[in-house]
């Protein structure tokens, strides 16, 4: 009967087809910030195709509200091909240019300079040639100006005024889905629309798995007690994949760095917060001062921490850290502050308390004066105060606990470290993400400005709304990575900022320039290995390392270029020339491209294929993803091609409604890490984003690890993560799970993976139970020994946000039966 069912509808969809004409019209027209298509046989009557499905968005501007799209226009190309423009915003001399052959793949989007216009208005296209086309747009004076790029809509020449008015887009209104819409009509032969239908409905088909959500498996699953089924392993049959399979992504996102990770108690220690950070922050912002204060800037400290204080005697200063200094009773803090020509009384209080005090001497010129206290009690909520016993300059309070992770100075803060070092990671992402590639070109992170004296680093605002003292540099990152046994990935901007930049311009803003500019930075980024691996004895970048306390090289073996980017012309010019440096200098270090922030559309198709091109041995994907996604997507790296550059899945995780931390996403993410580790050799690396997240100062959720000044707090996500992290393997042993249940999405909920530690002799079953359904799995594991082993489940409800593992042991052998809980992550010892 199946097979007859198959059969009708086969024949139907032929019969269907056979009776539509061999030509027909395609509507594009506007819906929100996209463009959507409508079909029709007659150009009267119209059919939404994937129930108005967005073909292409605007990707310019900031987050949200800014990625606007205004009076498109789509146009077709000599060749068959078609181009879209339209206004990005009624401020820049930009517009967007993006071409497609299909509607279905579309090229990045690109935005190009219109020099001396004011700005790009009303954008309308028409071809020129097979590939090129001109544009013409006006600006908010009227005024009207055309442009030519005569062979590959990118390469546009110099704007010109022209005597005549903006020529009117040729419209059509239609009404689509009860709907009136304006847009462009094209007649095409069926055979193009033939796909373009299927590819819509099938989208739409797929977006409705992916909203699927565990708190509707109850009614989906109805009549559904019990799932049997059946685990096959085959202990024979290995597969070399990854040793380095998780690691961690370390943002400074959510207060991760200051008042976070980082061990300083003070903050702005320096005076260098400004309106740059956040308008209403000033060089005295989280300071309490008393008395006669004044900032100055004549003959600072350094350059690079312009700002300090001139306090007259009896003026004081009041810094109550991050919301309260935590210290304990007896516990050794380090006290220092940078002092010229004068004497300061430095106390820690809490409330008229005073918990420890000293006196301390500055000099003629600037002059570290250095202290320990050791509170007389413990506190939540102590501050510093620093007093003017006579008239002086005070600059760079510190106090900083002596007890931090691995005793380091200038280290991280103990319980937040030790979390992560019982991740097990084995390599570590930093130092972002979009702080990375900065908001703007001036707010790239610039790795040389993270290094040496505390006082002499270069601090700037940070993307996320906050400020970077430059505390945690890239000296901490790599002494950090190898305090914990990880391999630094460090990531560099590729010549351009963050596609979602505000300042100084928006997006791109056409990235460095050739030439001069672009070769300096280069070389930067070639100093950074010479910095890394360097001899002391010949470098002067590895002598800087050794000063710093380190002489032996840090074993740098990748670097990473560019951050889930537009990958735009603009992009890709300045990535290869980047990427080509690196290759001839150092062919040793294996550079990571990135492809882009989704896992499909037009910047993950042109990122694969410019890394494939340039033989880049690492691609960074990104995606975020509903918990529906992970369920329908098992699949998804088990058709990559073999043999060429591997996936570093550097930023994942389920988000569903609310972006809760809850037990249906860290099991969601758990499925697709037995789908990864199935595809080891494919992909070589994966990291959960964020990473931490102070509670009550977060820019984005969910994240792994929520903190307090007192307290960690592990999501779920973690526990999932750890489970893996401490039960991993080099070796892929092939793994089945199969059930007879026949409804459709229960064999989707169910995943199972076995690794093998070749280091250890150890193996490890694996099984993940997405259902919301108890199941029984039979072992099917030829030459299992029989015996007890550990197991380790991670269980609860969906919703369930305060899940811990359990450990305990279960009886195992060829034809076991294993209970899975409802909603539940295993992991057998086996």
């Amino acid at each position: 009967m199946k097979k007859l069912f198959l059969l009708l509808c086969m024949l139907g969809c032929i019969m269907c087809w056979a009776n539509v004409p061999d030509s027909a019209y395609v509507f594009i027209y506007q819906k929100g910030n996209g463009l959507s298509a409508a079909w029709s046989g007659t150009g009267k009557t119209w059919s939404s195709l994937g129930g108005g499905y967005s073909l292409v968005s605007s990707d310019f501007g900031t987050w949200g509200a800014e990625k606007k799209m205004h009076n498109p226009c789509v146009a077709q190309l000599g060749d068959g091909s078609f181009v879209a423009v339209w206004s990005v915003n009624d401020r820049v001399n930009q517009f967007s240019v993006c071409t497609t052959p299909d509607f279905m793949k579309w090229q990045p989007q690109d935005y190009p300079y219109m020099d001396g216009v004011g700005q790009c208005l009303e954008p309308h296209v028409v071809a020129v040639g097979d590939k090129g086309c001109t544009v013409t747009f006006k600006n908010k004076n009227g005024e009207v100006y055309s442009t030519t790029a005569a062979s590959d809509c990118f390469h546009f020449g110099a704007p010109s005024k022209v005597q005549a008015n903006v020529a009117s887009v040729p419209q059509t209104e239609a009404i689509v889905d009860g709907e009136s819409y304006k847009g462009q009509v094209f007649k095409l032969p069926m055979n193009r629309i033939r796909p373009f239908i299927n590819y819509c409905e099938s989208k739409a088909l797929r977006n409705q798995r992916h909203g699927e959500l565990a708190r509707d498996n109850a009614t989906r699953f109805a009549g559904i007690n019990h799932i049997d089924a059946t685990v096959k392993v085959d202990l024979q049959d290995e597969l070399a994949i990854s040793d380095k399979l998780l690691g961690i992504f370390f943002e400074d996102i959510n207060y991760s760095a200051d008042g976070g990770l980082y061990a300083e108690l003070v903050q702005n220690r320096d005076f260098e917060y400004s309106e740059a950070d956040q308008k209403e922050w000033n060089a005295l912002t989280n300071w309490e001062p008393t008395g006669q204060v004044e900032v100055r800037t004549d003959n600072p400290l350094h350059e690079n921490n312009s700002h300090y204080v001139h306090a007259v005697a009896g003026a004081s200063l009041s810094n109550n850290g991050f919301e309260g200094m935590v210290v304990k009773a007896g516990a050794k803090y380090d006290v220092s502050l940078y002092l010229r020509g004068g004497c300061v009384r430095v106390s820690l209080m809490d409330g008229d308390a005073v918990l420890a005090s000293t006196t301390m001497k500055g000099g003629k010129d600037w002059k570290q004066a250095k202290s320990v206290f050791r509170p007389k009690a413990s506190s939540e909520s102590a501050r510093i105060v620093v007093e003017a016993v006579t008239e002086t300059d005070i600059d760079f309070v510190s106090f900083f606990p002596q007890d931090t992770f691995m005793g380091r100075k200038n280290g991280m803060r103990k319980d937040l470290a030790q979390a992560l070092a019982d991740l097990h990671p084995r390599f570590m992402r930093f130092p972002g993400g979009c702080v990375a590639h900065g908001n703007g070109l001036d707010n790239m992170y610039r790795w040389k400005q993270s290094i040496g004296p505390l006082y002499a680093r270069k601090q700037d605002f940070n993307l996320w709304g906050y400020h970077q003292s430059r505390g945690i540099g890239y000296y901490e990152y790599f002494q950090f990575c190898e305090d914990l046994g990880m391999e630094p990935l460090p990531v560099l901007p590729a010549g351009v900022s963050c596609q979602n930049s505000s300042r100084g311009g928006d997006g791109q803003m056409g990235g460095l320039k050739f030439g001069e500019e672009l070769d300096e930075y280069i070389q930067e980024v070639l100093d950074l290995i010479e910095w890394a691996n360097g001899d002391p004895k010949t470098s002067k970048w590895a002598k800087m390392r050794a000063e710093a306390g380190h002489p032996k090289p840090f074993n740098l073996k990748m670097i990473g270029i560019g951050n889930e980017d537009l990958i735009s012309h603009v992009f890709e010019e300045r990535f290869i020339a980047i990427n080509k440096a690196i290759r001839e200098k150092y062919p040793e270090i294996e550079v990571c491209g990135t492809a882009g922030p989704f896992y499909e559309g037009s910047d993950y198709e042109r990122g694969w294929e410019i890394v494939k091109q340039e033989d880049v041995a690492l691609v960074d994907e990104h995606y975020y993803c509903s918990p529906g996604w992970y369920v329908w997507n098992h699949d998804y790296y088990d058709h990559y091609q073999r043999g060429t550059t591997r996936v570093y899945l550097g930023e994942y995780a389920a988000h569903g409604p609310g972006r809760p931390a809850n037990i249906e996403s860290a099991l969601c993410e758990a499925l697709h890490y037995c789908s990864i580790e199935r595809n080891g050799d494919v992909v070589a690396m994966t990291s959960y984003a964020p990473l931490l997240a102070k509670e009550k100062h977060t820019q984005w959720n969910p994240d792994m690890i929520y903190f307090t000044n007192t307290e960690v707090h592990p999501t779920t996500t973690y526990w999932a993560q750890l489970m893996n992290g401490q039960n991993c393997g080099d070796r892929y042993l092939t793994t089945k799970i199969s059930t007879t249940e026949q409804r459709t999405g229960v064999q989707q909920r169910l995943e199972a993976s076995t690794v093998k530690n070749t280091k250890t002799g150890k193996t490890y079953l694996k099984i993940v139970n997405v259902s919301g359904i108890a199941a029984t799995a039979t072992l099917d594991i030829p030459g299992l020994e029989e015996k007890d082993a550990r197991v380790v489940t991670l269980s609860g409800a969906w919703d369930d946000k305060t899940a811990r593992p359990a450990e305990g042991t279960i009886h195992v052998a060829n034809g076991a039966k294993i209970q899975l809980e409802p909603y539940s992550f295993k992991i057998i010892e086996i």
